[in-house]
């Protein structure tokens, strides 16, 4: 017995001796909370992440891979419905535009989501459809992409990579989102379902809403870790907490820390156990495009 439990047993002792009432509950020395639960597991994609492009089976075999890692999760996928320009100004999105012009967005002369989208209709994927915002207007895009894929009972929400958000005019970090932007987007978003959610992913809390939280996600896709314990002390002692209780999504598998999470026995399951232990909300583990084929065959 430790020195505060000991403290604690003799003055509830004392208070049994002096007739008072001591209720079971004291009986016991505080136990921590409970872990969090991991409601999201799943893979992060992109058409420059991965190549070959995996097929809707893969992606598939991919997410089933993840779920049964984690017991109770739902398959998730973080799907980047297209990307910036090599400028950093425009943001192009694989799919038809409505026949008007938009300043800096770009459209694909075909749609590539539909036959992935389809497919995770079918198998119960939850899917949040994420752009590279750059200087695109984020209302204008909100529109467009929810507009055109509200129809799929796969989606869940839309996701904003804050790295992106106007990086040309903040080279390597992107423009921070204030309180009154993530609300002003979030009802965006609501307004198409009000069951979607909305994600903002960084890598700093800074670039982060300073109070606002709504029912937004809070997606960390920090990487260039020395070891699994510091990944883990960061995302546990600083990203998790600062947005509790909301979820908190965890974006893991970069290639700068290869050199440690490949030594690992089953690298997806043993570092989402590792921080699923110190989080005490709801979370979602995803392991990015950039090195899926290391960990689980998609063919």
């Amino acid at each position: 017995m430790n020195r505060k439990s000991l403290v604690l047993s003799l003055s509830l002792t004392m208070l049994a001796v002096l007739g008072f009432v001591v209720h079971p509950a004291l009986c016991s020395p505080p136990q921590e909370p409970a872990p969090g639960k991991v409601v999201w597991a799943g893979v992060r994609s992109s058409q420059y992440g991965i190549k070959p492009f995996p097929s809707p089976e893969g992606w598939l075999k991919a997410m089933t891979a993840m779920t049964g890692y984690f017991e109770g999760s739902s398959p998730c996928a973080v799907w980047l419905v297209g990307q910036m320009s090599k400028e950093r100004r425009d943001m192009h999105l694989f799919f038809p535009g409505d026949g008007k012009q938009y300043p800096h967005i770009e459209f694909n002369a075909a749609d590539i989501h539909e036959p992935y989208l389809a497919a995770f209709d079918k198998a119960g994927i939850k899917v949040f459809l994420q752009v590279e915002s750059a200087d695109a207007d984020m209302g204008t895009l909100i529109d467009l992409v929810l507009g055109r894929y509200k129809h799929h009972p796969c989606v869940i929400g839309f996701g904003v990579d804050v790295e992106w958000n106007k990086v040309a005019d903040k080279p390597g970090t992107g423009t921070e989102v204030d309180d009154a932007t993530a609300q002003k987007w979030e009802a965006r978003v609501k307004f198409h379902n009000p069951k979607y959610r909305m994600f903002l992913k960084h890598w700093d809390i800074k670039w982060m809403p300073m109070t606002y939280r709504g029912d937004i996600v809070f997606v960390d896709d920090s990487q260039i870790f020395k070891s699994l314990d510091e990944m883990v002390n960061e995302f546990t002692t600083g990203w998790a907490p600062a947005f509790y209780p909301n979820t908190v999504v965890f974006q893991i598998g970069y290639r700068s820390d290869k050199p440690w999470w490949e030594t690992l026995n089953n690298p997806p399951k043993t570092i989402g156990d590792a921080i699923r232990k110190g989080v005490k909300q709801d979370l979602g583990i995803i392991w990015v495009d950039f090195s899926l084929r290391d960990v689980i065959p998609v063919e």
